[in-house]
């Protein structure tokens, strides 16, 4: 792979890794990353960030010679996709996903641990009908077509990575920005 463009979009159902590698990509990178749900999607006590916010401060993130951000919402994909400049897309079958996503939130129910803006993952919000688990079952579908119609269809170059070994391989082999 060498090095990569100024402009990276970290695309992948829920529970996928998103910021776990876009996090290692600015890591090998030296480009700076923004997490979506700390930066442009949540408050305190889960409260969502505006849409009409989340698209500003998106145009003002995207509008920078560089960056790399661990997702893309539908309601300001329109604002971020344009100046992307590689999409790179996690595409595991859903029993990776899925397995890292609950994994991953017993774990936060259990130790507590911060996130989104101060927020507390708990037992009783995992198992709502508007939990973290249940979203992935919404959205997974609708998400893994998505990037397939990017791969059909490329406006933006994209690299899907099905497996998380295959991810692994990938960025060993990113080595820093272009230009």
């Amino acid at each position: 792979m060498g090095a990569v463009p100024g402009r990276i979009v970290v695309y992948g159902v829920t529970g996928s890794g998103k910021s776990t590698l876009a996090r290692g990509l600015a890591e090998r990178t030296g480009l700076p990353y923004h997490s979506v749900d700390d930066d442009l999607a949540w408050q305190q006590g889960w409260v969502p960030v505006p849409d009409d916010e989340q698209r500003r401060r998106v145009a003002l993130l995207v509008a920078e010679d560089s960056w790399i951000i661990d997702g893309m919402f539908a309601k300001w994909r329109d604002i971020a996709l344009p100046r992307a400049e590689l999409i790179v897309a996690l595409d595991y079958p859903r029993w990776v996903s899925l397995s890292r996503l609950v994994r991953r939130t017993v774990v936060r129910c259990v130790t507590r641990r911060r996130i989104c803006n101060g927020n507390v993952e708990t037992l009783r919000g995992m198992l709502s009908r508007d939990s973290i688990i249940v979203w992935h079952f919404r959205s997974f579908a609708r998400k893994r077509r998505t990037i397939r119609g990017w791969i059909a269809d490329p406006a933006v170059p994209v690299v899907r990575l099905t497996s998380p070994r295959a991810t692994k391989r990938w960025l060993a082999l990113v080595s820093g920005k272009w230009g």
